[in-house]
């Protein structure tokens, strides 16, 4: 049978346009009187990865990004909260408050100094701003690279497919797409009492603060609250957490008691089931708003929880308004870390303009918190898991490098939660949890969770043979409790039985 090239041809063309989305905003009745095939809100790093991808797609991209003030004042470049008032100067500031310990740990390792040892704020705040003022001009030189139009201005929608942008000089400018993508992330929540914004600080002024900030209370018991309030106690600082109910909500609570009696026994105070009513000076770390309510969600009809400002999505990160997606900390129910935000980006622009069909995966999400004594976890917590699950296997160890200074001997503390249910074949003896308190805890982390992606099981921990002398072969040595003596308790739960061993 012989068939026309042009035909072949034209469905050549149809193939390419299915693939790459044009045939959908043909099918839709969109057409190409729109500025651009896609604007991205938020310059943070969902927002950065997604509009490069879809840019290195063929696509007409444009970032909107402003940093609205704090009441102090504080504002900075393009990147987010990560880079400029979240990881970024975080862990900076976390290896400063580490080398402190390492100066202590010095002289029992034979070195000498006679000299005081001071820490000077100004020295260390300038030159983790110079670094990230660095990381600012990458990002800007990366988005001229892709080509995409990046405009430093405020974004508000006022039609479906059209933005109002505000310059910090006031000047108005109108922009259209056919689709978009919000990823305007979260900012640091006040506490609505009397001198909160005129007296206190947040997270968002704290690193780039032109004085050291002296005796400081601290009120949440979040990780950004227990973070700052580690790195300023470990500068040498008289530090005082205030806490309303519990440290860490949504964690492993055995850890996270765990890092919080670390933090205590290491001259961090805490004043426990307390609220502030009134205050002088304080730094907040009660939590994060989402930044939707002021960008005009309500007049095209983007659906937005009342209660938190985050927006509900399905699993390709779609709103209820078809051409309108949103991505990172804003997403009801999903993880607020940078990397699942980059990771979403880049897939979501990956289905909108190439072809794929791959989506995020948000479960089994590595992540750690850099308290002094840090926690990195993966999968269920264990008040999770034995509602669901049966094993878990806890272990306290000692690192090496304690062992000469004589320091913290069984704080370091670590667990695995795997399920043996016969009711879940499909599961059985798989790792669905993992929890880790002590030194590298980012490093010791990120391999367990790559396993947990893979579907690792309790036997093939048991198999693997661990790098020695190292904080992560506790889950070889002693998890297995080959020599370790284990005092188990069984208990009965929704007809399954649950058996914890503690080591």
């Amino acid at each position: 049978m012989y068939i026309h090239k042009c035909c072949i041809d034209h469905c050549c063309v149809h193939a390419q346009a299915h693939k790459d989305g044009s045939l959908q905003q043909l099918l839709n009745g969109e057409n190409e009187a729109y500025d651009y095939d896609l604007i991205v809100i938020g310059g943070g790093s969902g927002g950065l990865a997604c509009s490069k991808e879809a840019a290195s797609l063929g696509k007409k991209v444009m970032v909107l990004d402003y940093v609205v003030p704090t009441p102090k004042g504080t504002t900075w470049g393009l990147g987010g909260t990560c880079v400029n008032v979240g990881c970024i100067p975080k862990k900076l500031m976390h290896q400063t408050a580490m080398l402190s310990t390492a100066i202590q740990d010095a002289r029992k390792f034979g070195w000498e100094f006679d000299e005081s040892v001071t820490h000077n704020w100004e020295t260390m705040k300038t030159a983790v701003n110079n670094y990230i003022g660095s990381l600012n001009w990458g990002y800007r030189v990366a988005l001229r690279d892709k080509n995409v139009n990046y405009v430093n201005a405020y974004a508000e929608f006022i039609e479906p497919h059209k933005v109002k942008t505000t310059n910090k000089r006031g000047k108005e400018t109108f922009y259209t797409a056919a689709k978009f993508v919000i990823a305007t992330g979260e900012r640091p929540r006040y506490l609505g009492i009397p001198g909160d914004k005129e007296y206190c600080i947040t997270s968002d002024d704290l690193f780039s603060l032109p004085y050291c900030p002296g005796k400081t209370l601290v009120v949440g018991a979040s990780y950004v609250a227990l973070e700052c309030g580690g790195f300023l106690a470990g500068l040498g600082l008289d530090v005082t957490v205030m806490v309303r109910s519990i440290l860490l909500r949504g964690f492993d609570q055995d850890m996270a008691n765990r890092a919080g009696a670390y933090m205590e026994e290491h001259g961090v105070k805490f004043i426990r089931r307390f609220v502030p009513v009134k205050v002088s000076v304080v730094l907040i770390a009660v939590g994060r708003d989402a930044c939707t309510d002021k960008i005009g969600l309500d007049k095209v009809g983007v659906k937005v929880n009342p209660k938190n400002g985050k927006l509900p999505v399905n699993d390709e990160e779609q709103t209820n308004v078809p051409h309108i997606y949103a991505i990172g900390d804003i997403l009801e129910g999903k993880w607020e870390l940078t990397p699942v935000a980059i990771q979403a980006g880049k897939l979501l622009a990956r289905r909108l303009y190439g072809g794929s069909t791959v989506k995020c995966d948000y479960i089994n999400v590595p992540t750690t918190v850099f308290t002094p004594l840090e926690y990195g976890s993966c999968g269920l917590s264990e008040e999770r898991a034995t509602e669901l699950y049966e094993l878990v296997y806890h272990s306290l160890f000692w690192p090496l490098e304690f062992t000469v200074p004589g320091r913290d001997n069984n704080k370091c503390y670590s667990k695995i939660i795997y399920c043996s249910s016969s009711s879940l074949r499909h599961m059985n003896d798989r790792v669905i949890g993992f929890h880790y308190l002590g030194p590298n805890a980012g490093e010791v982390t990120q391999g367990f969770g790559v396993a947990m992606k893979c579907g690792v099981t309790k036997e093939q921990l048991d198999s693997t043979i661990g790098i020695h002398p190292t904080c992560a072969e506790v889950r070889r040595q002693r998890l297995t409790g080959s020599a370790c003596l284990r005092l188990c308790f069984v208990s009965k739960m929704k007809n399954m039985t649950y058996l914890i061993c503690r080591i």
